[in-house]
């Protein structure tokens, strides 16, 4: 196969093409002028034409974030890549290039029309972020397959859809097919739909369709039902007692324990066994049940305090704003009678009280700022030692509850042990009538085989506990510290900020007042 670029010297998207067509496309008047001399920023581009440049390869876009829409058609392009960045992308077109697979599209979740016009796509897929299609050209392609159309489904907003030119349209049902499995199209090949097909295309193809619709619902009732799962685990793992609600942790325990395994085939076993899960599982859902509702005092706690530092904040800056205000019509009606005075005396007496009353509103100001900075203060470390209080009391909880589950572990272990001891001691004297596995008749060679595996299995789920244990305190405390942490330097933040406006703000006035133009004065 001959391909374009082999007569046609490929081009590639580099800066000074880019610059050009920016250039080219933004105002030629004296507005233009001036952007071209000051540099144009990328990040600022709303719509950028490619068409016609013999492009191979998409690159280079990533500084166009701005972007909405893009033009790349009439290029020789293979593949869709390098738009990952363009998140703002509305209107895509990469018509008539050498294009075989759709793909490349995932982070463009706001595009709205896209045109992939004279292609060579064989397949439709590898589009499912693009919620909000509505418009869709995919003509002159290699799609032969009608069941194409039915990944469209996916696309609720979708309005208008071009397939002319592709090996489906010589289906002699096509019409029928895309009107009936995508009822809410519009215009189909630039064609508005009639009633009368669309209602052929139902009724031919009504049992299918209500056979698919049934799965699409299955379907969707199962994602519906996994990201309800993934959702509410996100919930337990912010209160740090995940996998807590169930037998995950006990049954942790015995992962790849040999020894247990093996040991659980003695009599008496599997019902001591049973009893321990039980109390086990109680004690975790017992730790998961308050987890679930300490996070719900914190996040309460964390909410107020939010609440009243926006209620402070909104306080002091109405109060702030409103001194401005009244400073304001004093100070501009003084500026403009200085303005129209004739009177040097007078002036320098004007200029004067101006100056002290600048100080003053700088004085008035900051006393404000230290008013809050000391109310504030006081908030931050009331919340700070709640939070702290909280955190302690829970993590005091935690140890608490977990100490329980390693009592449990320890009394599961002495009576595994004394069953265990027992059994060698049958065996030995030809007592123990019961068929065991070659492997765990091993165990009972001697009373430190068995007393070292039981004890092995014991101190790896000794070390389980510990873990989970170690893991949930660590990392409320981090979240604690954390948190503190925020709210202490967001404050030392807004503090320097303030500071530095009620500054600027001064020294704006200052200098306003320093280089006043005044009328002709006389002594």
């Amino acid at each position: 196969m001959i391909r374009l670029y082999d007569t046609i010297e490929p081009n590639v998207i580099d800066e000074e093409l880019l610059k050009l067509a920016v250039e080219e496309q933004g105002p030629q008047e004296a507005a233009g002028q001036v952007a071209k001399q000051e540099g144009i920023n990328f990040k600022d581009v709303k719509s950028l034409q490619l068409d016609f440049q013999n492009i191979l390869r998409i690159d280079n876009l990533w500084q166009f974030e701005s972007l909405t829409k893009l033009q790349l058609d009439n290029n020789i392009i293979e593949k869709i890549d390098g738009l990952e960045s363009l998140v703002n992308l509305v209107w895509l077109d990469l018509s008539f290039n050498n294009i075989e697979s759709i793909e490349g599209l995932d982070t463009l979740v706001k595009l709205e029309d896209l045109s992939l016009f004279s292609n060579r796509i064989s397949k439709m897929d590898a589009m499912d972020t693009l919620v909000k299609l509505q418009v869709f050209s995919i003509g002159n392609n290699m799609l032969d397959n009608l069941l194409n159309v039915i990944y469209l489904r996916r696309f609720p907003f979708l309005r208008s859809l071009n397939l002319a030119g592709n090996p489906i349209c010589e289906e002699e049902d096509y019409k029928l097919f895309v009107t009936a499995y995508l009822p809410d199209l519009v215009y189909l090949d630039f064609r508005l739909i009639d009633p009368h097909t669309a209602k052929l295309g139902d009724a031919k193809y009504q049992y299918s369709i209500y056979e698919l619709k049934h799965r699409e619902n299955y379907i969707q009732s199962k994602l519906e039902e996994e990201q309800a799962n993934i959702a509410e685990l996100e919930k337990h793992k912010a209160a740090y007692v995940e996998y807590l609600n169930g037998p995950y942790l006990f049954d942790s325990l015995y992962l790849d324990d040999i020894e247990a395994a093996k040991l659980a085939y003695l009599p008496g076993v599997p019902e001591l066994l049973e009893t321990y899960k039980t109390k086990f599982v109680t004690v975790c859902q017992t730790l998961f049940d308050y987890g679930l509702i300490q996070e719900e005092k914190r996040k309460a706690e964390v909410a107020i305090f939010y609440e009243c530092l926006e209620e402070a904040l909104q306080d002091n800056r109405a109060i702030g704003l409103k001194t401005i205000e009244d400073f304001e019509k004093i100070h501009f009606a003084a500026l403009h009678t200085i303005r129209n005075a004739n009177d040097l005396q007078f002036v320098d007496t004007k200029l004067s009280e101006c100056a002290e009353e600048i100080s003053q509103l700088f004085d008035v100001l900051m006393t404000l700022e230290m008013q809050l900075v000391e109310q504030l203060e006081e908030s931050i470390n009331s919340f700070e030692r709640n939070i702290i209080d909280m955190v302690g009391v829970f993590v005091e909880n935690v140890q608490g509850l977990m100490a329980q589950c390693r009592d449990l572990e320890n009394h599961h272990h002495e009576k595994l042990l004394e069953i265990s001891i027992n059994t060698l001691e049958k065996i030995v004297k030809s007592e123990f009538d019961e068929d065991l596995p070659d492997d765990v008749r091993t165990l009972f060679s001697d009373k430190d085989t068995v007393v070292n595996a039981v004890g092995a299995s014991h101190d790896m789920h000794l070390l389980k506990i510990d873990n989970r244990e170690d893991d949930l305190i660590t990392n409320v405390t981090n979240w604690c510290t954390a948190i503190v942490n925020k709210v202490h330097d967001d404050e030392l933040n807004r503090n320097r900020k303030r500071v530095k406006e009620i500054n600027q703000y001064v020294d704006h006035l200052q200098n306003e007042l320093d280089n006043l133009d005044f009328g002709d004065l006389t002594d």
